[in-house]
């Protein structure tokens, strides 16, 4: 428990008002951390802040549209006020707004996707950077895709947006480990939440990722969210720059 504690230390969730991001937040507060719940619904991550502090842990809940620079800057500002560090920044917020193949889509869609999905880690990292720096030991964790790896099927643009975020945490890497802040990256596969709900709620697709897997189930949020506490822990001090799949064994 020691190893993977987070006593004394203030995490900012992106996108963690569902999924997967909600469930880094709950395990995160659960093991002592103070949690900025964030996405873009107040009312949203009110409940997700609620479910936690119910518990008797520490959470707080700042709306924020990961598109735009003047809700991050808030979104530093805000959780520096009320808890004077930042310790941990979990970049989960993403979009995709087209499911087709890359021909069908535009470039409306495609600014949008890389403004949230690749940009919005990229501004969000850079603020919080002097804050985790005083600490010495900062941590950020990307939530990337098996589809920065390997593009997936009628989601190009998506999969061209988390392999560049992939990219970026090898970056966030080299620069920030003189500051004493690793930046490590997850590349969940089909995990059962409402984002990807077009995928495995459709049986015959959903059948044929499953055939796929050696471990023979679809995942979870809370697949991902083990994951995400040992890169937030100090058991995971000597990785930076890692990217880490948790998909079943999908890309074997």
């Amino acid at each position: 428990m020691n190893t993977f504690s987070l006593n004394n230390k203030v995490a900012v969730v992106t996108g963690a008002s569902k999924g997967i991001g909600q469930a880094i937040a709950e395990l995160y507060a659960e093991y002592g951390a103070k949690v900025v719940v964030s996405s873009r619904k107040q009312d949203a991550i009110d409940l997700v802040v609620k479910s936690i502090t119910d518990k008797g842990q520490d959470a707080i809940g700042i709306a924020a549209n990961t598109g735009k620079a003047e809700d991050l800057k808030n979104l530093i500002d805000q959780t520096i006020a009320h808890y004077g560090q930042i310790d941990i920044l979990v970049n989960n917020a993403a979009t995709n707004p087209t499911f087709g193949p890359m021909l069908n889509t535009d470039a409306d869609a495609f600014d949008h996707i890389m403004n949230v999905n690749v940009k919005g880690p990229f501004e969000l990292s850079k603020m919080a950077f002097p804050h985790m720096m005083k600490s010495g030991n900062g941590s950020i964790i990307n939530i990337s895709s098996i589809g920065g790896l390997s593009p997936e099927p009628l989601l190009g643009i998506y999969s061209v947006s988390k392999s560049a975020l992939i990219s970026l945490t090898k970056v966030m890497a080299k620069e920030f480990g003189v500051a004493g802040i690793r930046a490590n990256v997850i590349c969940p596969g089909l995990i059962k939440t409402k984002f990807s709900e077009a995928l495995w709620s459709n049986e015959p697709i959903a059948d044929k990722m499953i055939k796929r897997l050696p471990i023979s189930r679809i995942g979870t949020p809370e697949d991902i969210s083990g994951l995400a506490l040992f890169l937030a822990s100090e058991a995971s001090a000597y990785s930076t720059g890692s990217v880490f799949t948790a998909d079943g064994g999908y890309t074997i």
